[in-house]
Parts: structure tokens; sequence; C-alpha cells
């Protein structure tokens, strides 16, 4: 061989290794934090000045706006794989799939971790696929097989462990070598949904949670910044949905509207609800429950465009939705108290945080308010992955980064 073919072939496996180790040396890290049910205006409320302190490294959104239904499996889901539930088929909490002759339920581990029920690509598959090392402590979906994959670190639903020590975990895990070391971490944590559902959103109890919280971010922000990598790593904090206070003299109660041979099955939770009807009585179903003052009824098919919330078989024949501050329930259950969600999308009270710094975004910059389904644009495109095709586009989040 002539040296001067030698030398380019030496030359190029040179630098095509120089790159690849560059590659792998210098892909960015992404932290997704979600504290379930922290509406967009508790740091105002309750003066939450780590949040603030946040705000001022890098960008705070006045608000991120979930998808209807607002409620938690379906949101985020949604933020991981940038589609509505109506296109990812996690429609609800609960929910039954005809085609499956199965029902999901949040707390039933065995659906839970059956790959069959989720659609579309949610971002640590997008990242496995690609070569990316991934954790999830807790993210909807991380505990099953999707598209024959999960995060290279991933853990059943318990939620006994303390906040803290789930912190120390992240933590651990950015402290692997590099080759084991995941750059994407998305990481759940429960409250202060349980709180204020029991308290509601405007109450002491509450208070103290979110200011906790308020806290806990400040300590894990300073523990980012004791790693040798800290300064390379991008955060994003933020929430599936908001919370809206219960009035207990706010009530439907529907059971005093159906006969139960109409029903076929009934899913959801207050405010809203999704019925599936036995043959020949959606027409039954509806006209007994339209009229009712501040109870939305729709056929699937009829629910307004807005909602994207009409195709999927997974959400039965008929949708159920209460006015703000209203309530449905059943004869079994007990009368409303404390706060709920599940509301209209564009009910402000459902609305939740998005904050997010790193060496990606812009310092002190506020956004508009925006949809959660950006996020897995958004995300792909820190982690500079090639993102599968969802319903958000990055151009509408693009001025958030420098």
């Amino acid at each position: 061989m002539p040296k001067k073919t030698i030398f380019i072939t030496f030359f190029l496996i040179s630098t095509f290794y120089l790159f690849a180790q560059h590659t792998k040396y210098n892909q960015p890290y992404l932290i997704v934090i979600s504290l379930d049910g922290f509406r967009w205006d508790y740091p105002e409320i309750y003066h939450l000045s780590h949040f603030d302190s946040i705000a001022q490294i890098g960008v705070k959104a006045r608000s991120i706006q979930p998808c209807f239904p607002t409620v938690t499996f379906p949101n985020h889901y949604s933020m991981a794989t940038g589609l509505y539930p109506d296109h990812h088929g996690i429609v609800q909490n609960k929910f039954y799939v005809p085609s499956m002759k199965l029902t999901y339920k949040i707390g039933d581990q065995k659906t839970v971790m059956d790959g069959r029920f989720y659609g579309g690509e949610p971002i640590w598959v997008t990242a496995e696929k690609q070569g990316l090392k991934t954790a999830s402590f807790y993210w909807v979906g991380s505990e099953a097989s999707i598209k024959e994959r999960q995060p290279t670190y991933w853990k059943v639903y318990e939620n006994k462990i303390p906040f803290n020590q789930r912190i120390d975990t992240v933590i651990n895990w950015l402290q692997l070598p590099e080759e084991k070391r995941p750059h994407l971490v998305l990481f759940y944590l429960p409250e202060p949904d349980g709180i204020s559902h029991d308290f509601g959103p405007i109450s002491k109890e509450n208070k103290d949670m979110v200011t906790y919280l308020d806290s806990l971010m400040w300590i894990f922000v300073n523990k980012l910044k004791t790693l040798a990598i800290g300064n390379e790593i991008n955060v994003i904090i933020t929430s599936d949905h908001g919370m809206s206070a219960l009035n207990k003299d706010k009530n439907i109660i529907i059971d005093n509207y159906l006969k139960p041979e109409w029903i076929k099955g009934i899913y959801g939770y207050n405010p809203s609800y999704n019925i599936s009807a036995n043959d020949n009585c959606i027409d039954s179903i509806y006209f007994s429950l339209k009229g009712i003052s501040h109870l939305n009824i729709w056929k699937t098919k009829d629910v307004p465009k807005r909602f994207h919330y009409n195709k999927n078989e997974r959400i039965g024949d008929l949708v159920l939705l209460a006015d703000s501050s209203w309530s449905i329930s059943r004869k079994k259950d007990k009368p409303p108290y404390g706060g709920a969600h599940g509301y209209d999308n564009e009910n402000m009270d459902m609305h939740g945080i998005f904050y997010a710094f790193g060496p990606i975004f812009k310092n002190n910059f506020i956004k508009d308010s925006f949809s959660n389904i950006l996020l897995y644009p958004l995300m792909a495109h820190i982690l500079q992955l090639k993102p599968s095709p969802s319903d958000g586009k990055l151009i509408e989040i693009q001025d958030i980064l420098k």
C-alpha cells in the first residue's frame, strides 16, 4: 500500500476515533423532575424563594398546560412522548381497552408493567435506541417494556422511600463511571398532589409541603454543583397538572340519573369520567345527563376539538366533565372535599410549573405558557437525538434556548 494511502487511512481512522470519543464524552446531560400537582402559581402564593432563585439562573414559564384530561398518568406519558392521550393511549388513570378486553388502572402493577398499553415512543426509548443510557425514578411507563426497551436504570413504584433518599439515588447515578452513567434522568415526586387533595390547594398543610419541596429543589441544585459534571447538566423542573379547591355543596351524583343496565363501565375520577355504554344505550345515558347544570356531556366523537380527545377506542362512548370547582361523584363516594384536578385544561388552576436551567438554557428568561407536549421534542433536542414523530413542535419552545 502506498505511503500516501496509508497516511490517509490512518488519518481517517484517527479522526473517526476522536470524533467518537468527543461524541461519547460530550453528550449532554438532562434531568427532568416532575412534582405531581404543583400548581403554576404556588411560588407566588407561598413566596417560594428558591424557585425564584432558579428562575434567575435559567428559564421560567408562566405555566405549562397539561393535556386533557388533566390527570397524572395521561400527562406524564404525554410529556414523555409528545403525544396527546388520544394518540398514545393512556387516556385516563383508569380505562378499558376493548381490543384487549383488559382494564388499565394505576396501582395495578400487572397492567402498569404491560407494554401493550403504551403507544408512541417515550424519550427514554428514543435515547436508548440511539445508544444513550437513561434512568427513571418512577416515571409513568418506565416500568413497562415499550418497543422492547426500558431505561437502563428503573424502579418499581413504591411510595415509602423518603424524598431526600430519592435525590441521593439520582446523584449516585450521576457519579457512576462514564460508561455506566445515564445522560437522561426522569425523576418523579408524588407531592404536593396528595396533600392538596386532602386539604385543598390553599391550606396550611399544602403551604408546608410546597415550602419543603422548594427547599428540596434547592438542595438538589446545590448537590449538582458538587459533581465533576455539574456544570454540564441541564435540568427541567415541571409538573403534570395543578389543583382546584372543591366545594361540598357543588356536587352532581350521576347515579341519580342513570340506570345500571345502561352502563358497561364508568372509568375515571372526579371531575372527569368516561362511560362505556351497553348496546343501544348511548342515547339513554346522553339525554339523561344532558342539561344538568354544571355538567358537560359529549358523545366521544363530539368532544371539542381543542381537547384532542375524540378518536381512541379506550375513551369509550361518552365523556363527562364538571365545570370548574364542581364535582361529579357516585353514590358510594364520600362528599367532595379538599382539592381535585381533571378539569378543562384551559382552567388556569390546572396548569403546572416549568423551570429550567443549565448550559443550553437562557438566563433569567420568562416564557409564555405552553403545552406539555412540547417537552418531548425539547428533550430530544437537548440530548442531540433524532425524535420520533410527535404532536409537539420544537420551534414553539426554541426561544428558551441559548
